[in-house]
């Protein structure tokens, strides 16, 4: 799979992402009147939906549910603050998006395998592996020892008319 690198600042501690990086995840991601559902921390994903003239579930998806529309593109930070399993996670992500609909998964950089068990368990609950992103604080400096200043990876997950809901998904 691709990846894809997009000079983004980082996240200020405590947030799941900076206000640059919520605007590029709805603008390449969704279309006007598509269905967010936030699960970040912070207010940049939530700035951004009003920006772009999107719909959503904000902060309140957090507390009360998820509402009963399916959505285009869900978003969230990993961990999650969820109880259930990532497989029963990513299973009610699968019945909450639309399909084709996309799970934009943040992950601080530097844990090689997490991305690995965060894709596997995605993989159990229906959801296909789309695109990796890499969010560094300024683009790759030119010559023969590029370097990146890599603070996020985004895993973009999907659900997909071909992978069909696998174990541990539906309502968890």
């Amino acid at each position: 799979m691709p990846i894809t690198v997009w000079p983004v600042p980082a996240p200020q501690p405590g947030e799941t992402m900076s206000n640059a990086m919520g605007l590029r995840l709805v603008h390449n991601l969704t279309h006007p009147s598509d269905l967010i559902i936030d699960l970040a921390e912070g207010p940049q994903l939530a700035c951004a939906i009003i920006a772009a003239h999107r719909r959503s579930h904000l902060q309140a998806a957090r507390q009360g549910g998820w509402g009963r529309e399916a959505a285009t593109l869900i978003v969230t930070g990993w961990p999650v603050d969820d109880t259930a399993s990532p497989v029963a996670f990513f299973g009610r992500c699968h019945a909450s998006l639309v399909p084709g609909g996309c799970v934009a998964v943040l992950l601080p950089h530097g844990d090689v395998v997490l991305p690995v068990d965060v894709i596997v368990a995605a993989r159990r609950a229906g959801l296909a592996y789309l695109q990796h992103i890499v969010a560094a604080d300024r683009p790759p400096r030119p010559g023969p020892h590029a370097q990146l200043d890599i603070h996020t990876d985004v895993l973009i997950l999907t659900r997909g008319a071909q992978y069909p809901q696998a174990e541990g998904g539906g309502d968890a």
